[in-house]
């Protein structure tokens, strides 16, 4: 049994536009907040209730730091009230799939991204972000949030917050187009992106999937203080987790021909590696801590099939986009017990007028 009053985190991993399976996992389960709510109180609730409301914190990487914002964003009449559903959060993709992902010049003509410029054009995707977000601010969210990026000029770790943005100010306060790029700035597929903090700190920022392609362990740290009280820290057994992955990768590389491969040959393969085994490392840490503290039902991992999507992160033809898709109803259907367990455990203490029994810090 799930105790109640549990500091709920949301992670989501980067993973293109495979993006689509998860958003549409996530789509299910908000839908099933709503139903298990109406044969709760026997009425629908005044309006619908959206996923972010019953999470403290969401953090994401990459897609998954996108989906998060776009989870996040005030709704324009209520600002404490999230604008956009899960399921407009899978149109995001579908809709606006292949616009993002249009090949640049370069890469029309043979070996154009190996040595010149990224795969795709970045005025697309600015574009697209400003259309969603426009002028808002990270400190304008409606949640604590943890958005992962890399400056490649200061040459750290970047965590774009809401949170450190409302307490600290404006060198922590973000435009949350710029956020969204910044995190899904792959390399050789996007061109760096950059932040200017409302204080005029700037970052120079590529896809935080290079360290951190799944954010649910760097979500455990970044709450340990953040909802503890006074000067103790949050003990991790008073934490509910649901880490969503974006689908498993099953794409194998010959060991034969990987022989011969220079930088060339292992430009893509490496990207591909690395943000799957960072992924699984981090899963495996936290399975092996709630294990530990005879806590399993705490930490749910949600890493989804891709059934007949390919699992390329930049695929956005139709029939992949179809196929994606269908591949999260699918998922759906697979976890169905899963997002049913996850409801519930989402919905104890929760009220209308109160989705979380928790409050969010204070600024």
């Amino acid at each position: 049994m799930v105790k109640e009053n549990l500091v709920r985190l949301l992670s989501i991993d980067g993973g293109g536009i495979r993006g689509i399976i998860t958003a549409t996992i996530l789509a299910a389960l908000e839908d099933k907040l709503n139903e298990k709510y109406k044969a709760k109180e026997g009425k629908d609730p005044s309006r619908p209730l959206r996923l972010a409301q019953f999470f403290d914190l969401l953090a994401g990487t990459s897609t998954g730091g996108i989906l998060t914002v776009a989870l996040l964003a005030p709704h324009p009449d209520d600002p404490t009230y999230p604008r956009y559903s899960a399921q407009e959060a899978v149109d995001l993709y579908l809709k606006n799939g292949q616009f993002i992902f249009t090949k640049s010049p370069s890469a029309r003509w043979p070996l154009g991204t190996v040595f010149y410029k990224a795969k795709y054009r970045k005025e697309n995707m600015e574009k697209t972000l400003l259309n969603y977000f426009g002028d808002l601010r990270m400190s304008e969210l409606i949640k604590p949030c943890l958005i992962t990026s890399y400056d490649i000029e200061k040459r750290r770790a970047v965590f774009f917050t809401q949170h450190d943005a409302i307490k600290k100010g404006g060198m922590y306060d973000f435009y949350v187009r710029d956020v969204a790029r910044s995190t899904g700035a792959a390399p050789t597929y996007f061109p760096p992106g950059m932040a200017k903090s409302q204080a005029d700190l700037v970052y120079h920022t590529i896809d935080g999937g290079l360290f951190a392609n799944n954010p649910s362990m760097c979500a455990v740290i970044e709450s340990l203080k953040l909802f503890g009280k006074d000067d103790t820290l949050l003990n991790p057994s008073n934490m509910f987790i649901l880490s969503m992955g974006t689908g498993t990768v099953e794409k194998q590389y010959n060991h034969v021909k990987a022989q011969n491969w220079g930088m060339v040959g292992w430009l893509t393969p490496i990207i591909d590696i690395m943000m799957s085994a960072v992924s699984e490392t981090v899963d495996y840490q936290l399975r092996k801590l709630y294990d530990s503290m005879h806590l399993k039902e705490q930490y749910i991992r949600i890493t989804p099939s891709l059934f007949t999507a390919d699992s390329e992160m930049d695929n956005v033809s139709p029939e992949n986009l179809e196929n994606l898709h269908q591949a999260g109803l699918s998922n759906v259907i697979k976890f169905e017990d899963t997002l049913d367990k996850v409801a519930e455990i989402l919905l104890k203490g929760s009220t209308e007028e109160t989705p979380r029994s928790l409050v969010a810090p204070e600024a």
